[in-house]
């Protein structure tokens, strides 16, 4: 019998679900355990603490795990370092630690865009950097206008544009800011005892993103991919602004770009994930992958949407219905361990 581990945080808390009545209360895991049971899986739910390593390669079972976006990063930084330790081991993580380390981290997830060489996610070029200074001194020449993102954050905060190389100096400067007052002038204490040879700490070393602006944008799809399961929702953008993100202005739709549910379907194929989560752009000509995740993403397209977009024998059927976070999850577990 295949065997999952269900990997909860510090209060017994799982996944993401925009219905919980507590807030980041997660998916409900009496009832994931009694889907996987009827599926015929042997789960276990443990703690991250609770891991053991020897006996995890012995029983050589999947595991899924949440993740966290707890202020300042603290505890998802302890779960990547079990995820990775158990991935070392031999162990299959679903998302991959990869995919874990790109949540709410735009600057990974850009890296990823590149290293894994899709076209369909080339439309999107961007320039990482770690501190405000790597910019200054770069001979990248940018094409404005340009984007400017912060490596972490929902809801587009901290997202802006820059229309010149000046606007582009001002913004990032910002965004990048590690100013502390302590630590700083204890640097500068530093430079005035080692003098000249001394080079004074960064005060911007917040990793940030710039990339390249797609214009004809006047909203976004946010697509959530679940196997053969796709959930669309359409959000237009924000008045006298280019983001769609935090809008408000979301609505279900049947009437869809043309090839944007194959376009989503062959993003996922490509990472190799049994879910994730899209924001697409779509200019009349072409399609744009803004953002992904793979884990921990909202719910909320999934479980108000009114219908589903379901591929069957090569083509797509709109299904009336709204579905069950939890069965879909599962589902596209089973869906994905099936062709293992």
């Amino acid at each position: 019998m295949k065997k999952i581990k269900i990997i909860v945080d510090y209060k017994g808390f799982f996944g993401s679900k925009q219905k919980n009545p507590i807030y980041r209360g997660g998916m409900n895991l009496d009832f994931l355990v009694r889907l996987f049971d009827e599926k015929g899986f042997d789960v276990e739910i443990l703690h991250f603490t609770d891991i053991d390593i020897e006996k995890m390669k012995q029983e050589n079972p999947y595991v899924i795990y949440t993740s966290s976006e707890d202020y300042g990063g603290f505890y998802k930084s302890f779960i990547e370092d079990i995820i990775l330790n158990l991935e070392n081991s031999g162990v299959t993580c679903l998302p991959s630690y990869s995919y874990l380390r790109a949540h709410n981290n735009k600057v990974y997830m850009e890296l990823l865009r590149k290293t894994v060489n899709f076209e369909e996610l080339s439309s999107i070029s961007s320039q990482v950097f770690g501190s405000f200074e790597e910019l200054k001194s770069t001979s990248h020449e940018f094409i404005f206008p340009v984007v400017i993102k912060p490596a972490s954050g929902a809801m587009s905060r901290g997202v802006g544009i820059a229309h010149n190389y000046d606007e582009l100096l001002r913004k990032t400067q910002k965004i990048s800011s590690t100013r502390n007052i302590l630590i700083d002038l204890k640097d500068r204490l530093r430079k005035f005892k080692y003098g000249d040879k001394y080079v004074l700490e960064s005060l911007n070393r917040n990793k940030f993103i710039v990339q390249n602006f797609i214009p004809n944008l006047n909203n976004d799809w946010k697509v959530l991919v679940y196997g053969n399961k796709l959930f669309v929702l359409y959000r237009g953008n924000r008045e006298n602004d280019f983001r769609a993100s935090g809008s408000g202005k979301f609505i279900f739709k049947k009437d869809i770009p043309d090839g944007i549910l194959e376009y989503a379907h062959s993003i996922m194929k490509k990472f190799d994930v049994p879910n994730i989560s899209l924001d697409v752009g779509f200019d009349g000509a072409r399609f744009h992958t803004l953002e992904f995740q793979f884990l921990y993403f909202g719910t909320t397209t999934l479980e108000k949407s009114p219908f589903y977009f379901e591929k069957k024998n090569n083509s797509w059927d709109i299904v009336d219905k709204t579905l069950c976070l939890e069965e879909v999850y599962v589902e596209s577990i089973v869906h994905y361990l099936s062709k293992k």
